[in-house]
C-alpha cells in the first residue's frame, strides 16, 4: 500500500456552535473531530467500531497531544488528515494528525496513542495477539514527539467538580475522551482565554470514568514556567487518578 493510500483526508466546516466567544474552534471540538476522523479511517481498514465489536474488542484513546499554531475560526473551511504511524512499546498504536487551511498551511498538528481492550474483561490486548495488522507510515509525522507518562502527584487547587451524566457518556458506556478536555478547559478562568492562547495540550487517560461517578479537577502552575499548568482529574467515586493533563499557554500579541 502506497503512502497516499494510508492517509485519510476529510474536509470540514468549522461550526459556529463549536466556537468560543473569540470565534475560535474550541479544543474539545477539535478533539472530537480528530477522533471521529480516526474512527472513520479505522472503519475503512475493517477495524472500526463494528469491526472491533465483532471481535469483542474496542479501541481506547490512551494519550494525545495537540500543538496549535492558529486556531480555526467559525465558518472556516479546513482539512483534517490522519494516518496510523507505528506501534510503540509493543502496546500502543500511534496515530498522527494535521489540520490545514485552504492554502495547505498547518493550523494544528497532533499525535495520539491507542490501546485495544477486551470488551468483556476490560483488559488490554497485545497487538501481537490480534487477527489484524494496520498499515503504517513510521517516517511521517504530524507532531514529532513521543507520548510519555505524566507522573504528576495530586496537588494544586481544586477548580472544578463534575458528575458523569448522560451527555458525557459515549457508545462504550464511559466518558468520551473529548469531554475530559471540556472539563479541563472549564477549570481555567475565562480571563485566561481573554489574555492568552493555548500553545499545546497533552492529556493522558489513566482510567475510564463510568456513568454516575464524580471527578474533581486540581490545577497547579509549574513553578519554573508560569505558562505551563498541570491538571489532575481525581475520580472521587473510586479514589484514584482518572486522567492527567498538561497545558502550555502563550501570551496574546
Amino acid at each position: 500500500m502506497h503512502g497516499d493510500e494510508i492517509i485519510y483526508e476529510q474536509r470540514e466546516r468549522v461550526n459556529s456552535f463549536e466556537c468560543d466567544f473569540q470565534r475560535r474552534w474550541k479544543p474539545s471540538a477539535i478533539f472530537q473531530h480528530l477522533t471521529e476522523a480516526a474512527t472513520i479511517h479505522a472503519d475503512q481498514f475493517g477495524v472500526g467500531f463494528d469491526g472491533m465489536l465483532s471481535r469483542n474488542l474496542f479501541w481506547v484513546h490512551s494519550r494525545m497531544k495537540i500543538k496549535f499554531f492558529t486556531f480555526p475560526r467559525a465558518e472556516e473551511e479546513i482539512t483534517i488528515r490522519t494516518w496510523p504511524k507505528t506501534i510503540q512499546q509493543k502496546l500502543f498504536y500511534i496515530r498522527d494528525f494535521e489540520i490545514l487551511d485552504n492554502n495547505e498551511k498547518q493550523l494544528a498538528v497532533a499525535t495520539s496513542a491507542w490501546l485495544v481492550m477486551d470488551a468483556t474483561s476490560r483488559r488490554m490486548v497485545s497487538p501481537h495477539s490480534l487477527d489484524f495488522t494496520l498499515p503504517s507510515l513510521p517516517d511521517r509525522f504530524g507532531l514529532d514527539e513521543s507520548l510519555e507518562k505524566l507522573r504528576f502527584e495530586k496537588g494544586g487547587e481544586e477548580r472544578l467538580r463534575v458528575h458523569a451524566g448522560y451527555s458525557v457518556v459515549d457508545m462504550l458506556g464511559h466518558v468520551n475522551n473529548s469531554r475530559y478536555v471540556e472539563w479541563v478547559c472549564d477549570a481555567f478562568p475565562l480571563d485566561m482565554y481573554q489574555h492568552h492562547t493555548l500553545d499545546w495540550i497533552q492529556i493522558n487517560y489513566d482510567h475510564e470514568i463510568r456513568p454516575g461517578e464524580e471527578v474533581a479537577l486540581f490545577l497547579e502552575n509549574t513553578p519554573s514556567d508560569n505558562h505551563t499548568w498541570t491538571v489532575i482529574g481525581e475520580n472521587l467515586s473510586r479514589d484514584g487518578h482518572a486522567f492527567e493533563s498538561e497545558f502550555h499557554w502563550r501570551d496574546d500579541e
